[in-house]
């Protein structure tokens, strides 16, 4: 299950994709980073990591980044300084409610996850992470999807994966992907700018 995979196509943004994030996630999670390929990626670097069984801690949990996977990829970030990046998740299907709950942000300071479709839920990584290791106009992504995933599912998880892994930067990304999801773009802007506007200091 542990998988590493460095893809390079000369000058351009360099992203990162990371699996395997915590509990058994790295077994579903192997299954679409496995599928990316030097083709999906037309220039820059991608490094993909994805890593073994871990004991469950949530990253909404500041805990989180003081555990063995948590102090590894926060090293892999500083590292690598990557202007893209996907955490990759997968969630049981009775935590969906409670994930796109319109309420979330009030229970636990985080915005609810957004519904792309088949089930794949997307919104923003850990706030503990957001404005302490990347840059304000940096893509970062939390992908999810129902741990035992329908075709469907798995076609659209790989879909928005390959989007990132080909797009040069955040505005690209966001036209690619508001061809198929318009509502659900605009919804995950206005998440980003009601939670990290006031956490980066002006340009």
């Amino acid at each position: 299950m542990t998988y590493f995979k460095e893809i390079k196509k000369g000058d351009g943004p360099k992203r990162l994709f990371i699996g395997g994030v915590h509990g058994h996630e790295g077994f579903t999670t192997i299954k679409a980073l496995s599928q990316i390929s030097d083709r999906d990626v037309k220039n820059g670097i991608l490094h993909i990591y994805n890593f073994d069984e871990s004991p469950y801690i949530s990253t909404l949990d500041r805990h989180y980044y003081t555990s063995n996977i948590g102090i590894k990829i926060v090293k892999i970030i500083r590292d690598l300084k990557p202007e893209m990046y996907i955490e990759l998740h997968c969630y049981n299907s009775n935590s969906f409610e409670k994930l796109t709950d319109l309420n979330r942000k009030e229970r636990t300071g985080i915005p609810p996850l957004i519904h792309l479709e088949a089930g794949v839920l997307i919104g923003s990584i850990s706030p503990y992470i957001r404005t302490s290791l990347f840059d304000e106009w940096d893509v970062c992504i939390t992908l999810e999807i129902p741990c035992k995933a329908s075709k469907e599912a798995s076609d659209v998880y790989l879909k928005v994966i390959r989007a990132v892994a080909s797009s040069g930067n955040k505005h690209e990304l966001l036209d690619m992907l508001r061809v198929d999801y318009p509502e659900q773009v605009e919804t995950a802007a206005r998440y980003a700018i009601e939670l990290y506007w006031d956490s980066y200091p002006p340009l």
